[in-house]
């Protein structure tokens, strides 16, 4: 037979147990989605220049680097879960996507650690240089984003999206057209070459 003590303490347990489990659900869902702001000074004031700001979402396994920059601001998409990047040229009103080369783009912990440790302040993590990925892009537009993943067809939704093939090799001696570069955390250069940037 219950008593009233017994109810009561019953009922405080209970509750103590689900302050104690939601404080706990969020110790473990706060380190899903994390913003930080990052400066990128660059003496040459090119592209990658400006303040980039970063969202890591470690629980959908999406990175968005957004570099305010006047004209040449952009703002890119790095989607683990689909293998697609896209970066969206706010002055050409356009958007190219590419597949990401996981050999040189930081897996999204890699990058989420980098960017938790500060080692992406001022002018880079004074290591080695960025790695540099150079990509072509396709002038015919795309005709359907659904096949890019939601997020990148989100973005990119009522702009004219191109795709755009990585260089390599004696390709990238014997181009001679201009390309536009992003500077990417210090961690990579990415320039998209091809008459879609050259107007």
């Amino acid at each position: 037979t219950l008593t009233f003590s017994s109810v009561h303490c019953f009922c405080e347990d209970k509750m103590k147990f689900t302050i104690v489990f939601a404080g706990l659900l969020g110790v473990f869902l706060a380190p899903a989605l994390a913003d930080y702001n990052i400066n990128i000074s660059d003496d040459n004031n090119n592209a990658g220049s400006g303040q980039q700001s970063v969202s890591v979402n470690n629980e959908h396994n999406v990175a968005n680097i957004d570099n305010n920059n006047g004209w040449d601001s952009w703002n890119s998409i790095w989607d683990y879960e689909s293998g697609f990047a896209a970066t969206r040229l706010f002055h050409k009103k356009t958007c190219i996507v590419h597949k990401m080369n996981k050999e040189v783009v930081p897996s999204i912990q890699s990058l989420d650690a980098l960017v938790k440790e500060k080692k992406l302040q001022g002018k880079g993590p004074g290591g080695a240089p960025p790695k540099s990925l150079v990509y072509s892009i396709n002038p015919d537009k795309v005709d359907d984003l659904r096949k890019l993943g939601k997020n990148i067809a989100n973005m990119c939704r009522g702009i004219p999206t191109y795709m755009a093939e990585e260089m390599q090799g004696e390709s990238l001696f014997f181009y001679s057209g201009k390309c536009f570069e992003t500077n990417i955390l210090w961690i990579v250069n990415i320039s998209f070459c091809g008459k879609t940037v050259e107007n």
